[in-house]
């Protein structure tokens, strides 16, 4: 139990470095002047979802998920 135990802390820790430089890598909500311009309704703004950007929040998502649900394991598993 103890080698899962620390198999799974590993996962966390790496996880964790991997959601900080997801956040890092993503681009700030604002839109600047291009917002006032109506920039948002470019290609890139009506097709954010496959682009780069919309990439890196499904895959924060799923991080953090991820984040939280072996968190509460090891919380659990720490008290049982």
């Amino acid at each position: 139990m103890e080698i899962a135990r620390t198999i799974i802390m590993i996962i966390f820790i790496i996880l964790s470095i991997a959601i900080t430089v997801i956040i890092l890598m993503q681009e700030g909500k604002s839109g600047g002047l291009g917002a006032i311009a109506g920039a948002a309704d470019s290609y890139w703004g009506k097709n954010k979802g496959r682009s780069m950007e919309g990439v890196l929040v499904k895959l924060t998502r799923v991080f953090v998920v991820l984040f939280l649900l072996i968190a509460a394991f090891l919380c659990i598993a720490r008290f049982a």
